[in-house]
Protein backbone atom coordinates (compact mmCIF):
# COMPACT_ATOMS: atom_id res chain seq x y z
CA UNK A 1 0.00 0.00 0.00
CA UNK A 2 1.16 3.52 -0.76
CA UNK A 3 2.38 5.50 2.25
CA UNK A 4 1.88 9.22 2.69
CA UNK A 5 4.08 10.80 5.38
CA UNK A 6 3.45 14.44 6.25
CA UNK A 7 5.74 16.62 8.36
CA UNK A 8 6.58 20.24 9.11
CA UNK A 9 3.63 21.36 11.19
CA UNK A 10 3.84 23.21 14.47
CA UNK A 11 2.74 26.20 16.51
CA UNK A 12 3.19 29.57 14.85
CA UNK A 13 2.00 33.11 15.56
CA UNK A 14 -0.42 34.87 13.23
CA UNK A 15 1.49 36.25 10.25
CA UNK A 16 4.11 33.53 10.50
CA UNK A 17 5.17 30.88 8.00
CA UNK A 18 5.53 27.11 7.84
CA UNK A 19 6.62 24.68 5.15
CA UNK A 20 4.95 21.30 5.06
CA UNK A 21 6.41 18.27 3.33
CA UNK A 22 4.84 15.00 2.23
CA UNK A 23 6.84 12.00 1.07
CA UNK A 24 4.93 9.55 -1.10
CA UNK A 25 6.04 5.96 -1.47
CA UNK A 26 4.79 5.33 -4.96
CA UNK A 27 6.63 4.48 -8.13
CA UNK A 28 6.12 6.87 -11.02
CA UNK A 29 5.09 9.58 -8.51
CA UNK A 30 5.58 12.20 -11.21
CA UNK A 31 2.57 10.90 -13.17
CA UNK A 32 0.07 11.75 -10.45
CA UNK A 33 -1.71 14.93 -9.48
CA UNK A 34 -1.33 15.63 -5.77
CA UNK A 35 -3.10 17.83 -3.27
CA UNK A 36 -3.02 19.17 0.25
CA UNK A 37 -6.15 18.90 2.35
CA UNK A 38 -6.92 20.10 5.87
CA UNK A 39 -9.41 19.32 8.60
CA UNK A 40 -10.17 21.75 11.41
CA UNK A 41 -11.82 20.58 14.64
CA UNK A 42 -15.51 19.93 14.12
CA UNK A 43 -15.30 20.55 10.37
CA UNK A 44 -15.13 18.41 7.25
CA UNK A 45 -11.88 17.84 5.46
CA UNK A 46 -11.37 20.44 2.73
CA UNK A 47 -9.17 20.76 -0.34
CA UNK A 48 -6.51 23.45 0.07
CA UNK A 49 -4.17 23.25 -2.93
CA UNK A 50 -3.56 21.03 -5.94
CA UNK A 51 -0.67 20.38 -8.30
CA UNK A 52 -0.87 18.43 -11.54
CA UNK A 53 1.75 16.11 -12.99
CA UNK A 54 2.81 19.07 -15.12
CA UNK A 55 3.08 21.31 -12.03
CA UNK A 56 -0.03 23.33 -12.76
CA UNK A 57 -1.44 24.63 -9.47
CA UNK A 58 -4.75 25.72 -8.01
CA UNK A 59 -5.82 26.96 -4.60
CA UNK A 60 -8.85 27.37 -2.40
CA UNK A 61 -9.94 30.99 -2.28
CA UNK A 62 -9.19 31.11 1.44
CA UNK A 63 -5.46 30.49 0.89
CA UNK A 64 -4.87 32.03 -2.53
CA UNK A 65 -1.93 34.41 -2.48
CA UNK A 66 -0.64 33.03 0.84
CA UNK A 67 0.06 29.33 0.18
CA UNK A 68 2.24 27.78 -2.52
CA UNK A 69 2.20 24.11 -3.47
CA UNK A 70 5.18 22.56 -5.24
CA UNK A 71 6.68 19.15 -5.94
CA UNK A 72 10.07 17.51 -6.31
CA UNK A 73 9.60 14.38 -8.40
CA UNK A 74 13.17 13.20 -7.77
CA UNK A 75 12.35 13.03 -4.05
CA UNK A 76 8.73 11.84 -4.36
CA UNK A 77 7.81 14.85 -2.25
CA UNK A 78 5.12 17.50 -2.37
CA UNK A 79 5.43 20.73 -0.38
CA UNK A 80 3.11 23.41 0.94
CA UNK A 81 4.68 26.77 1.76
CA UNK A 82 2.30 28.68 4.02
CA UNK A 83 2.83 32.39 4.60
CA UNK A 84 0.80 35.05 6.39
CA UNK A 85 -0.83 32.38 8.50
CA UNK A 86 -4.13 33.13 10.21
CA UNK A 87 -5.83 31.49 13.21
CA UNK A 88 -8.42 30.05 10.83
CA UNK A 89 -5.64 28.06 9.13
CA UNK A 90 -5.40 25.93 12.27
CA UNK A 91 -6.04 22.33 11.25
CA UNK A 92 -4.48 18.94 10.62
CA UNK A 93 -2.97 19.03 7.15
CA UNK A 94 -2.84 15.96 4.92
CA UNK A 95 -1.50 15.25 1.48
CA UNK A 96 -3.10 12.78 -0.89
CA UNK A 97 -3.60 12.15 -4.54
CA UNK A 98 -6.13 14.09 -6.58
CA UNK A 99 -8.73 12.71 -6.41
CA UNK A 100 -7.94 11.41 -2.94
CA UNK A 101 -7.45 7.72 -2.31
CA UNK A 102 -9.23 5.96 0.53
CA UNK A 103 -6.09 5.77 2.65
CA UNK A 104 -4.57 8.74 4.44
CA UNK A 105 -1.39 9.50 6.33
CA UNK A 106 -1.25 10.67 9.91
CA UNK A 107 -1.29 14.32 8.92
CA UNK A 108 0.63 17.16 10.52
CA UNK A 109 -0.90 19.60 13.00
CA UNK A 110 -0.71 23.32 12.25
CA UNK A 111 -1.73 25.67 15.04
CA UNK A 112 -1.82 29.42 14.47
CA UNK A 113 -2.16 31.26 17.75
CA UNK A 114 -0.65 34.12 19.69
Amino acid sequence: QVQLVESGGGLVQPGGSLRLSCVVSRRIFSAYAMAWYRQAPGKQRELVATITSGSGTDYADSVKGRFTISRDNAKNTVYLQMNSLKPEDTAVYYCNFLPAKSYWGQGTQVTVSS
